[in-house]
């Protein structure tokens, strides 16, 4: 079994594979399958088990969700945490999970209108409240990586599903520093960030009943983007019914923005929710006021040097303010 390792200095867990990849792994030519042969098109015999789907009338999938083609994660066993010396690990216990978007090799669900965005949506809310059941998962990631070099490896409009044992160290930053902000000024942070984004303009995309888009002031990536629902919620398994849709909307809006004025480039989204608060209930005990959860696009258009890998500094070659105004201004078509 695959196991994840505590790094000591920093508190990162990092996953770590039962068979290693040799050398030659590496060097072996990769790309996009062709249309035909793709994986995730067509159902056939030996295809991975369907975990949930959404079919129409006559039958036919219009989203569906398989395990992962090479897990990372597994939901048999149990945690078998352990030290050696210093060292704390324990068994990959979790979940990997495709979310197939489209039944068509190369249309995204935004092309194929809201409805099929929307599907999307309700898909990833139905199977975070499926996964949340499972008492050894303390967090659950809603991502997709777009393109080449995102980590895509398919080519076929595909999200992907991971729920793991432990709050990976990216996740507990944020989560500590809204906390820290809401136990000295007792209001959510991302709340009081999103109304200082309406009040000022300068760095607002787009605005709708349900959600704000904005470029973030100390973006990471040139055309950074966030969407942040109106209602204070921390976490994505409460959104309502509107704001599902809403939401559909807003993500088949900005992909066309984001396609048309950067000619289709690669890209990564994440959706941050509040984890599992039922190992540490008391632990996160203000998480329904202070944390707020969102999504973060983050357009893969610039290579990460040394100095950023380094240091964890950004250099950001287009200003929040100068992308927010090119986001804007770009039609997203019919």
């Amino acid at each position: 079994m695959n196991e994840i390792r505590r790094e000591p200095l920093l508190g990162r867990w990092v996953a770590v594979l039962s068979e290693s990849m040799k050398p030659e792994d590496y060097l072996s030519e990769t790309g996009f399958p062709e249309e035909g042969h793709c994986q995730l098109c067509h159902e056939e015999s030996g295809e991975p088990v369907e975990i949930y789907s959404v079919r129409d009338d006559s039958g036919k999938w219009l989203v569906k969700v398989v395990p992962a083609m090479v897990p990372v994660f597994s939901p048999e066993g149990d945690l078998g945490r352990k030290g050696i010396g210093i060292y704390d690990k324990m068994n990959a216990i979790g979940v990997n999970e495709m979310l197939i978007e489209s039944p068509q090799h190369g249309v995204p669900p935004e092309d194929l209108g809201a409805e099929q965005m929307l599907r999307v949506v309700e898909t990833f809310s139905a199977r975070m409240l499926e996964l949340e059941k499972d008492a050894r998962i303390r967090h659950i990631m809603l991502h997709k990586n777009c393109g080449s070099p995102s980590g895509d490896t398919y080519g076929h409009p595909h999200s992907l599903i991971t729920a793991t044992p432990v709050i990976p160290k990216r996740v507990k930053e944020e989560l500590d520093g809204a906390k820290l902000y809401y136990e000295y000024k007792e209001r959510c942070i991302f709340c009081d960030i999103m109304r200082e984004e309406e009040r000022l303009k300068d760095r607002v995309v787009l605005e709708s009943p349900h959600f704000v888009v904005f470029c973030p002031y100390a973006a990471r990536f040139p055309f950074e983007f966030w969407i942040l629902p109106r209602r204070h919620n921390c976490s994505f398994r409460d959104v309502t019914g509107e704001e599902m849709a809403g939401l559909a909307e807003t993500l088949t809006v900005m992909f066309k923005k984001l396609r048309r004025l950067l000619k289709n480039p690669p890209y990564n989204y994440v959706l941050h929710t509040a984890p599992s608060r039922i190992p540490r209930r008391n632990h996160w005990h203000t998480l329904g006021e202070d944390f707020h959860w969102h999504i973060e696009v983050m357009p893969r258009i610039r290579s990460i040097g040394s100095f950023e890998l380094g240091s964890g500094m950004y250099t950001l070659t287009t200003s929040p303010e100068d992308a927010a105004k090119y986001l804007k201004e770009v039609s997203h078509g019919d």
